[in-house]
């Protein structure tokens, strides 16, 4: 996410919470498509947790991904790489925590839109 977050536990607390309403919105996005297309519950749920992932933790799993596939040989280069990435002592942390809040927003988002099955 480009915006900007406070470094350390904190700044992933505050990633989590983003995401975590990134996922719930990405599922009444979704379930409102889904609707008006009739797709099966699903597929909005399925679609909308992609989304919510790609969204939240997509600029912060490419930076882990491309730190762990690419050779960083010079100090240069690895310099280069760590300036482009805002806390990257935390960044595995952040990426982790942004991904489950989104799967959790879009559970959450879920449970209020279908109480009924629960309650049977």
């Amino acid at each position: 996410m480009n915006l900007p977050l406070h470094f350390g536990w904190l700044g992933v607390l505050e990633a989590a919470l983003i995401a975590l309403a990134i996922g719930a919105v990405s599922y009444l996005l979704f379930h409102r498509l889904g609707t008006k297309w009739r797709w099966p519950q699903g597929h909005a749920l399925g679609w909308s947790c992609v989304a919510a992932i790609a969204v939240a933790a997509g600029i912060d799993a490419w930076h882990l991904f491309y730190m762990g596939v690419v050779k960083l040989e010079s100090p240069v280069y690895a310099r280069i790489a760590l300036q482009k990435i805002h806390d990257p002592n935390f960044l595995a942390a952040r990426v982790f925590m942004s991904s489950l809040a989104a799967l959790c927003g879009v559970a959450l988002a879920w449970l209020g839109l279908h109480r009924e099955l629960l309650a049977d």
